[in-house]
């Protein structure tokens, strides 16, 4: 079992910035060691998720099955696929959900009318939680000391001029966000692009997951996500509540 705790840190080192790595490259990444890092490497490229030129090793598509385990062995990803097309085609807005893991959000569904970021979003893309509309949601059903913990933990760098990055203003802004059952992030995830979210419960009011709407912030600044685009969010939230529960 360590060994395949050894492989899947491996595989998590390739990404958008780093698809190509060389077994140095991996050794550094994940603190193992170069004779170690080679033998992970050789073993996926044998079975088939990795290949190589000799030197720089490469994720192949069949990784995609590991991802595709996740979405196809639970109904809540179609469920919340099938709300969030819905969603955008009624208000004309991209729309997505995601999960909280560790210190970031990974998108389980999206309905995309337009590109509204610099880095495109598609389902598994990975965003961070403390300067997400969806992650605080998601941070915020949290108990308070985890919370805490996990923002105090996580890597905190400013993505704009707006990023709120001290750990006691991020609390105080979560328990705003268990107060007023949204999310709203004004350009602080990227500039031009304001977002709201609001959490996914089942029937026993459990966060399953958290959607949000991201739009252009000259079109829709913080009053008029609230007052124009909440009410077809939490539309959608309590017809969610009612097909999990």
């Amino acid at each position: 079992m360590l060994g395949l705790e050894k492989g899947l840190a491996v595989i998590a080192c390739f990404d958008a910035g780093h698809p190509r790595l060389t077994i140095a490259d991996i050794a550094r990444m994940t603190g193992l060691t170069r004779a170690t890092a080679r033998r992970c490497l050789i073993t996926l490229a044998r079975i088939g998720y990795a290949e190589t030129d000799g030197r720089l090793f490469t994720l192949t598509p069949r990784v995609l099955r590991l991802g595709y385990a996740y979405l196809s062995s639970t109904p809540l990803t179609t469920i919340l696929q099938s709300a969030l097309e819905r969603l955008s085609e009624e208000i004309g807005e991209s729309s997505s959900a995601s999960i909280l893991d560790g210190s970031e959000i990974v998108y389980v569904a999206r309905a995309a009318t337009r590109r509204i970021m610099s880095v495109g979003l598609s389902v598994g893309a990975r965003l961070p939680a403390f300067c997400t509309s969806m992650g605080r949601v998601l941070l915020a059903a949290l108990p308070d000391e985890e919370a805490r913990r996990r923002i105090e933990a996580m890597p905190r760098a400013p993505r704009t001029g707006r990023t709120v990055t001290d750990a006691d203003a991020i609390m105080r802004l979560l328990e705003g966000i268990r107060r007023d059952g949204r999310a709203i992030i004004d350009q602080e995830l990227e500039i031009g692009l304001t977002s709201i979210a609001v959490p996914v419960f089942d029937i026993r009011g459990r966060t399953l997951a958290a959607i949000n709407v991201g739009t252009q912030a000259t079109r829709f600044p913080p009053d008029l996500l609230v007052r124009d685009l909440l009410p077809k969010l939490k539309a959608v939230q309590a017809d969610l509540a009612r097909i999990l529960g």
